[in-house]
């Protein structure tokens, strides 16, 4: 169902709300130091060095769900998953199954678009080491809770177990699941959750860590877009749920 001018504009004000965030002190000084410090191979850019919106269709069935910002990544370019290798292999695997237009990210207005496809984090500020306080997730969750809500996907793609632990707590504290053992991490697995929630998948974070080892390959990631764009094209049998912060 096609999405109404107040709920696109409900995702353009939460994008607002999230680049004035300052509400964790130690992610604000991370990113505005990596801002004005800048990497030697960007000291021509301007860094964004914000907290970074959601980026996508704003009538998508898929919404990602990455972990944070890379620190001379998205918090560079201000852009989701964007000037960074993880960004490289993700866009590419969505460009060959239809998700993307393009297959290379590199800034803001570069063309790009996604179809069909939206992606946020469970964190919008690039966190030191890459790890994010219990605190600073918590203060986060309410973005992308309102993001799931205004974009009504009908699947869920967790990249990484933190992001999906991101995602079920808001489930669990909404009562709409148990407890997290029913619901194991691991690489392609798909979950149908209670009642009218959308279809979780999960894949291993496309994190430098993750793929010049080859604990994700472009095939593994590829198979997992793969079963959600086979269960998009599927008619809708039941209504995503539509979330309340």
């Amino acid at each position: 169902m096609p999405k109404s001018p107040l709920e696109i504009t409900g995702i353009e004000e939460l994008s607002e709300e999230i680049v004035a965030c300052r509400k964790c002190p130690r992610l604000v000084e991370y990113r505005e130091a990596i801002a004005r410090e800048r990497k030697r191979a960007f000291r021509e850019w301007e860094y964004w060095g914000k907290p970074v919106p959601g980026f996508g269709d704003p009538h998508a069935g898929l919404y990602i769900l990455g972990l944070a910002p890379a620190a001379h990544g998205a918090n560079r370019t201000g852009r989701m998953f964007t000037g960074d290798r993880s960004g490289d292999f993700l866009y590419r695997a969505l460009h060959r199954v239809g998700f993307a237009n393009k297959p290379i990210s590199v800034r803001r207005g570069d063309g790009l678009e996604l179809q069909d496809a939206y992606i946020g984090a469970a964190i919008r500020c690039a966190p030191p080491a890459n790890k994010p306080l219990p605190s600073e997730l918590a203060n986060c969750k309410p973005f992308f809770e309102r993001e799931i809500a205004l974009v009504k996907p009908r699947a869920i793609l967790a990249l990484g177990a933190i992001a999906m632990k991101a995602y079920l707590g808001m489930l669990k504290a909404d009562g709409a699941i148990a407890r997290f053992a029913e619901f194991p991490f691991r690489h392609g697995a798909a979950y149908e959750l209670p009642g009218t929630l959308p279809r979780l998948f999960l894949s291993y974070h496309p994190s430098q860590q993750n793929t010049f080892t080859g604990k994700l390959t472009p095939g593994m990631l590829l198979n997992v877009l793969r079963a959600i764009r086979k269960y998009l094209d599927r008619p809708a049998t039941k209504t995503p749920a539509s979330r309340n912060s």
